[in-house]
């Protein structure tokens, strides 16, 4: 069987659901690596991103909360690649003890990594990624009071959240380094949380107050690395059409023609699946003989033996 390199994108819901203890979040990452290994079992080449929009938003607060002149709170970019730590950390631990219960002894290795954004993204001047916990009417007036610079939305009928700029990526500085490690056999934890937004000045990259899709930057390092498939992880086993209708309609194959129609017809939310459906389409239109796959962490082992999922052709 010939080796897949696929690009793995956790969705929020395999890191943290409500309680945010690290005890919390590392038990659930336990259970998201015995998913995740039964892709190295089957042979293939895995590449780990994932999201950090809850764990960068509670970051933010506690530094907000602790902030003194002497200890001044990191700027945003900074907290991205804080947390891509200590996720990556998590993950390289859940993946070694799931590896070594199977008899596989791959390494795993977190690599911090920047995403080169344009510094005239629009996204600048129209924040709209949402970070953080989720707050109340009541709360999110209190929140406005205490931190009257940050940009407060409601998110998906579950609350207000806070956002930021969510520049597209244009580049991945260590796309290369990513596949050094494939190829040396190791799984790399790459684009945590989107990466860390950065934009080149001559020389140098510097980082910018931001926070990147991470099924955004995931495409795009999928695309960088040649990966065969992208596999995008979310709460749901399919994309639907007509959601939550009498005539709702579960997506199994579908092509980037058929999405865009949809996407015309304004079937997914902007604020969850319209991104990772636009991702699908990039991936698919820069990698034409890749595919991608949206569903959910509980499905894997369905699509392995079955195929079942959304699965996304050009």
């Amino acid at each position: 069987m010939t080796k897949r390199k696929i690009v793995v994108a956790l969705g929020g819901n395999a890191i943290l659901a409500d309680d945010a203890s690290a005890a919390a979040q590392q038990a659930a990452l336990a259970k998201t690596a015995k998913s995740l290994v039964q892709f190295v079992k089957q042979g293939d080449q895995l590449i780990i991103s994932h999201g950090n929009g809850p764990q960068v938003g509670n970051l933010l607060l506690q530094q907000a909360a602790g902030s003194t002149a002497k200890n001044p709170a990191m700027p945003l970019d900074t907290a991205v690649a804080m947390t891509q730590g200590s996720i990556g950390y998590w993950l390289e631990n859940a993946m070694d003890k799931a590896l070594a219960d199977e008899g596989l002894t791959q390494d795993v290795a977190t690599v911090v990594t920047q995403v080169e954004v344009a510094p005239d993204d629009p996204a600048f001047t129209d924040p709209s990624k949402p970070i953080g916990p989720f707050y109340t009417e009541t709360e999110v007036a209190a929140e406005k009071q205490a931190h009257p610079d940050n940009v407060y939305v409601e998110d998906a009928g579950r609350g207000y959240r806070r956002v930021v700029a969510s520049p597209k990526p244009i580049n991945v500085k260590e796309s290369a380094v990513v596949n050094a490690l494939v190829d040396a056999g190791v799984i790399p934890v790459s684009v945590g949380g989107g990466g860390v937004p950065v934009v080149r000045e001559g020389h140098q990259l510097v980082g910018r107050e931001a926070v990147i899709d991470k099924d955004f930057a995931s495409e795009k390092l999928a695309e960088l690395v040649h990966a065969d498939l992208l596999i995008i992880l979310t709460a749901v086993d399919h994309v639907f059409v007509n959601f939550n209708q009498p005539d709702q309609k579960q997506l199994t194959d579908v092509t980037s023609a058929e999405l865009n129609q949809y996407i015309q017809e304004n079937q997914f939310a902007k604020g969850s699946m319209l991104p990772k459906i636009q991702a699908a389409l990039d991936f698919v239109n820069n990698r034409p003989d890749g595919k991608v796959v949206i569903t959910s962490l509980a499905n894997v082992g369905d699509f392995l033996a079955n195929g079942s999922g959304t699965i996304i052709r050009k």
